[in-house]
């Protein structure tokens, strides 16, 4: 009998470099495993599989610093620099790498259709699925992480 394969769900609603980044390390990492993954993208967290949403993330520190006005763009910079100094992919490279690896990018219906967005305009190999179709995937996952 064939061994039934693991599954692992992520969750990810920030559309900033600290909110996309775990969720797809995470993601690549469960399907290393020989985990089924798959990512549900919903609120501002879909932005990063709209089209080019993956190079606009931004990186907002917390706290006041985030409401200085150009904080977030010096903080992105330097953040981007790290990032490439320690040799990680960028954002975009790294959602790439997680489709190859069989890692399932997925947009929530429900924001979707709140902000009209064309189904067209996710990137390619994106799916759409309800709140109710992730829920029927996760009850079966033996990792399912909000990141």
């Amino acid at each position: 009998m064939a061994e039934k394969r693991e599954k692992a769900g992520f969750i990810c609603v920030k559309d900033t470099l600290d909110g996309g980044y775990p969720a797809l390390v995470l993601g690549i990492n469960a399907a290393r495993q020989g985990m089924e993954s798959k990512i549900f993208y919903s609120f501002m967290g879909l932005n990063l599989v709209m089209e080019g949403g993956a190079e606009r993330a931004k990186y907002i520190p917390p706290g006041l610093m985030g409401a200085v006005p150009g904080m977030s763009t010096i903080a992105t910079g330097m953040m981007k620099k790290k990032i490439e100094k320690a040799n990680i992919p960028s954002l975009a490279d790294l959602q790439e790498m997680a489709q190859i690896e069989g890692v399932e990018l997925i947009a929530c219906k429900m924001t979707v259709d709140m902000m009209e967005i064309d189904e067209d305009k996710l990137i390619e190999g994106a799916v759409v699925w309800t709140a109710e179709d992730f829920l029927t995937y996760a009850r079966k996952c033996s990792v399912c992480l909000f990141t």
